[in-house]
């Protein structure tokens, strides 16, 4: 129960539906009893034809004699309503116990009625709630964590949670007010027998207990290996070029077979530990009926002490609590299996982002002077990428990083967007720390054009308007003019309103490029960051992106990180990155006469 009393509050916007709830199984608790109580009198109507009618109101002598007085009352006014006519008294009879089973089955409706809202409110909110943490924490945070356990977090752990609550329910309110109300009608009718019914229950739910001990941690594994499957599978479809094209259908097939026999195994256990719940519960459950048939009838044929009619009626309350006991006991395990879910829903939920913004974080709207980084130093796990790193970016000038794979020049990228934070140093805008200012306030002075272009499963009308939710067409349009992609969109089947599939996998890298340079084209914003974004491109699909890209930072300030140099000859000032450290810096033609790195990186490149 640990777990939920965290998950609790998802509950609480609810709590109107949850108090309708309570109400309602109150009052179905209370008929439940009632409708075994009605049968009494249709049992004398039907075994005592002959029995002497009552003719005076009864009188209450205290709860020990309530059935009495209950069976007597009934009787009086069947007397008094039918007479002597057998018939009538049957017919009233039968009318009252359908009436008080239309009540209680109307209750248990609406009881079921107000907890889905309850439940399914519980639902949508602990999505919302993980999706919003989704986005909210950084993007290290994935890099250790398998995508398809995110995903079985957000579906079946989040379901077994909803079912779990209503299970909660039924265990605090519903099957125990049932007991109650029919324990209280069965002292009404023998208090003897009733205690003897004390004797076997306790010893019934001890045995039963016993069943469930290990259930979260069953399943547990069962939730972390579905995890493990759909990670497979997303990797296999993400991959599926890959895996074809180097035969690798088999090893890949293997792995996932690996896990979904283990997925196998651990359902088979967890699945036959509950259901064994049921028929021991009911074997259980039969075992102390049939020691109260024996106990109860003595007390009917051999002493005298209860009437035929009662003994019936107390057999009837005595199954009445099996129902409700069956529910708590499948309701505990219930609750067994979803605080493992709600254990591993929680630690997403619970997770602290390193990055996230001050209590008086300021929002910064416009770009004035410069962007300073200053003696930083960075690390993503335990070697450092960057060390006594220091760079300033004027405002209006082009500074471009260069460099060979694992220089640092993305980790820069990465830092400046505030993805990461530094280790050491500081970044700065205009003066201002950016861990200082709100990382919503300090992105939308940003625009990013990644190696990778990341576009949606949407229109590409709709993946433009990331850049601007409120832009015309007309601005869509122009964006896509500058970027150089209007001429391959107009020809599109719908234009801009065509989808692009998924991850835009209906269009070639350059268009998907210059897709990507649109949306930062249409945002607009004065800091354009570029990530080796024609690295990827095919020469005449670079040129095109290129010519994209001149247009779009002509007068703004832009960190261009490059692979290909031959794209950043023109920018204002180019840092040459080595092993963390900047090995030198200057203009293209500076860095040429020099005779350094730079220059040797050029000649490697000449061929191109």
């Amino acid at each position: 129960m640990n777990y939920f009393k965290k998950i609790i509050r998802f509950a609480l916007p609810y709590k109107t539906y949850g108090i309708l709830n309570i109400i309602c199984n109150i009052f179905y608790a209370l008929f439940s009893g009632l409708s075994f109580m009605v049968l009494m009198p249709l049992l004398e109507v039907l075994f005592k034809k002959d029995a002497v009618k009552i003719t005076e109101k009864p009188t209450y002598n205290g709860f020990t004699e309530f059935a009495d007085y209950f069976s007597d009352s009934l009787n009086y006014y069947i007397s008094d309503l039918a007479g002597s006519d057998a018939s009538k008294a049957l017919t009233f009879v039968i009318v009252l116990i359908i009436s008080v089973f239309f009540l209680k089955n109307l209750f248990n409706y609406l009881a079921m009625y107000f907890i889905t809202f309850l439940r399914n409110g519980v639902l949508k909110d602990l999505r919302n709630a993980l999706y919003d943490k989704t986005l909210e924490l950084p993007i290290s945070f994935y890099s250790e964590k398998r995508k398809g356990d995110i995903l079985a977090r957000f579906g079946t752990d989040v379901l077994e949670i909803q079912h779990s609550f209503l299970s909660i329910l039924e265990l605090l309110f519903r099957e125990p007010l049932t007991i109650i109300f029919t324990i209280a009608f069965m002292l009404t009718i023998s208090v003897k027998l009733t205690i003897f019914v004390f004797i076997f229950i306790p010893v019934s739910g001890f045995i039963i207990s016993l069943i469930g001990k290990s259930l979260k941690r069953k399943s547990d594994k069962v939730q972390s290996e579905q995890g493990t499957f759909l990670s497979i599978l997303e990797e296999t479809l993400g991959g599926l070029k890959v895996i074809k094209s180097y035969n690798s259908e088999g090893s890949f097939a293997s792995k996932f077979q690996n896990s979904t026999s283990r997925f196998f195994k651990f359902s088979n256990s967890l699945l036959n530990r509950t259901n064994l719940a049921k028929p021991t519960s009911e074997f259980l459950g039969i075992a102390v009926i049939g020691v109260l048939l024996w106990f109860g009838g003595q007390m009917v044929l051999v002493d005298g002490t209860l009437k035929g009619e009662q003994f019936l009626t107390f057999m009837g309350l005595a199954y009445n609590i099996l129902t409700p006991a069956k529910a708590i006991s499948k309701a505990s395990y219930s609750v067994k299996k979803g605080n493992a879910a709600a254990e591993r829903v929680l630690e997403i939920l619970n997770t602290q982002s390193p990055l996230g913004d001050k209590e008086h974080a300021k929002s910064k709207e416009t770009f004035d002077s410069e962007i300073a980084i200053d003696n930083i130093a960075f690390k993503y796990e335990d070697d450092f990428v960057l060390k006594d790193f220091t760079l300033k970016v004027p405002k209006g000038k082009s500074v471009a990083l260069v460099g060979q794979s694992g220089s640092g020049k993305s980790t820069i990228a990465n830092l400046v967007t505030r993805f990461y934070d530094v280790n050491n140093g500081t970044i700065s805008i205009d003066g201002e720390n950016i861990k200082d200012l709100k990382k919503a306030s300090l992105r939308g002075l940003m625009g990013l054009v990644t190696q990778d272009s990341i576009l949606f499963n949407d229109s590409v009308k709709n993946n433009i308007l990331l850049g601007k939710k409120d832009a015309t067409d007309d601005e869509v349009m122009e964006a896509l003019k500058i970027a150089n992609a209007w001429e391959f969109v107009k020809n599109l089947p719908k234009g801009i309103e065509t989808n692009i599939g998924d991850a835009g996998g209906k269009l070639s890298g350059g268009q998907k490029q210059r897709l990507s340079i649109a949306r930062a084209v249409l945002k607009n914003p004065p800091i354009m960051i570029l990530d080796e974004a024609t690295s990827a491109l095919d020469t005449e699909s670079e040129r095109l992106v290129q010519v994209a890209l001149e247009n779009m930072m002509k007068n703004r300030t832009s960190i261009v990180i490059a692979h290909r140099l031959s794209t950043i000859q023109n920018a204002d000032q180019i840092v040459v990155m080595s092993k963390g450290k900047i090995a030198e810096q200057g203009t293209h033609s500076e860095l040429i006469t020099k005779n350094g790195v730079y220059k040797k990186l050029v000649e490697m490149q000449s061929f191109d």
